[in-house]
C-alpha cells in the first residue's frame, strides 16, 4: 500500500508542478503596444513605465509600435488579443474617447472591450490668445467673444484633433460663438497665433510652453482640474470662470476585456511602482502634464466620463472627419 501511494505521488508531482507554473504570472515577456509610430511621446512614456514594470514583474516589458488610424489599429489589436495579461496597450484619449464618436464603424467599444489598469499621464491645454488681442484673462476673452459673436477665430491641429475638441468644448462651456480654423498640426497654428492671423488657441502644454515662458504669448488658463507645478501662476479654466472646461490629452494602460482580476491587480501594482519611480516621474513630468496613477476602477469611471463628454461635444457641433 505504501509503495502504491509513493508511486501515485510520483505521478502526481509533475502535474502539480505544471499547474503551479501555469498559475505563475508573468512567466514570459509582456508586450506593451503603442498605437503610434516609435519615437513620439507615447513611445517615450511606454518605455519609461515599461522599464520599471518589468523590474517589478521579473519579466521584460517589450514596447511594440502598431501605428495607424489615429491610434485605432493598435487599440483594436489589443482589444482582440487573448485576455491573459501578456498583451497591453498604452492608449490615449483620441482612440478611447474622441474617435469613437467620429468613426462610423468602430472596431471596438472602449468602454466594454478593454480592461483598464491605470491612467498614467494627463496633459492639459493652455488657453492662449494673439498678443495684440488686448485681453488679460479668460473672463475678458469670454466677454470679448460674446460682444463679437462669430468674429474671433480659434486654431487647431486639424478637424477632430484634441485641439479642435478643446476649442469646441470652450464654446459650449462658456456659451460663446468662435470660428474654427484647422491647420496641419499644432506648430502652424502656433505660428498663426503669434502673427495674429487667428485670435485663440488651446494647445497642449509642450506646444506653447516655450512661447509662454519667453513672454511671446499669454497663458490665460489651463484646461485641467488642477494647476501644474511648471506653471503655478496659471489658473485652471474653472478658477478663471469657465467651469467644466477640462480637456486633456491622456494616456493609460489597458488590457483586453476579461482580464482576470488577479492579473489586473498584479499589473496595476507594477504600473503604480513605475509611476512612483523618480526617473520615470521626471520623464513624464517633462511632457508637460500631471501623473495620475489611478486605480482600475477609477480609470474605468474616467473613461466613461471622457467618452460622454466628447460625445456631447461632437453631437452639439455636428462634427465629422473629412
Amino acid at each position: 500500500m505504501i509503495r502504491r501511494r509513493t508511486a501515485l505521488s510520483a505521478l502526481m508531482l509533475p502535474a502539480l508542478a505544471g499547474r503551479a507554473r501555469a498559475q505563475a504570472f508573468p512567466d514570459q515577456p509582456i508586450r506593451l503596444v503603442i498605437p503610434f509610430a516609435a519615437g513620439g511621446p507615447a513611445d517615450l512614456i511606454a518605455r519609461s513605465v515599461g522599464r520599471v514594470m518589468g523590474e517589478r514583474l521579473g519579466k521584460p516589458v517589450v514596447v511594440e509600435a502598431r501605428a495607424g488610424a489615429g491610434g485605432l489599429i493598435g487599440v483594436e489589436y489589443v482589444a482582440k488579443s487573448r485576455p491573459d495579461g501578456y498583451t497591453l496597450v498604452l492608449a490615449s484619449s483620441g482612440a478611447m474617447a474622441i474617435l469613437p464618436h467620429l468613426q462610423p464603424n468602430m472596431p471596438y467599444d472602449p468602454r466594454r472591450d478593454l480592461s483598464p489598469i491605470t491612467q498614467v499621464l494627463a496633459v492639459p491645454q493652455i488657453v492662449s490668445v494673439a498678443p495684440g488681442l488686448g485681453v488679460r484673462n479668460l473672463a475678458e476673452l469670454v466677454a470679448l467673444a460674446k460682444a463679437r459673436p462669430g468674429q474671433l477665430t480659434f486654431g487647431s491641429a486639424g478637424i477632430g484633433s484634441s485641439l479642435h475638441l478643446a476649442g469646441e468644448l470652450f464654446k459650449l462651456r462658456a456659451g460663446i460663438d468662435i470660428t474654427h480654423v484647422p491647420f496641419r498640426g499644432a506648430a502652424p497654428a502656433v505660428t498663426e497665433l503669434l502673427a495674429g492671423r487667428i485670435q485663440i488657441l488651446c494647445a497642449d502644454v509642450p506646444a506653447l510652453l516655450g512661447q509662454v515662458r519667453a513672454g511671446a504669448l499669454p497663458a490665460l488658463a489651463l484646461t485641467a482640474p488642477q494647476r501644474l507645478a511648471i506653471l503655478p501662476d496659471v489658473p485652471t479654466a474653472e478658477e478663471a470662470g469657465v467651469p467644466g472646461f477640462i480637456s486633456e490629452t491622456w494616456y493609460g494602460v489597458l488590457g483586453p476585456a476579461g482580464l482576470p482580476a488577479d492579473r489586473v491587480a498584479t499589473l496595476h501594482a507594477a504600473a503604480r511602482a513605475a509611476l512612483e519611480d523618480a526617473d520615470t516621474r521626471r520623464v513624464l513630468l517633462d511632457q508637460g502634464g500631471r501623473i495620475v496613477a489611478s486605480s482600475p476602477e477609477e480609470f474605468a469611471t474616467f473613461i466613461r466620463t471622457a467618452y460622454d463628454t466628447w460625445g456631447e461635444v461632437v453631437r452639439a457641433t455636428g462634427m465629422k472627419l473629412e
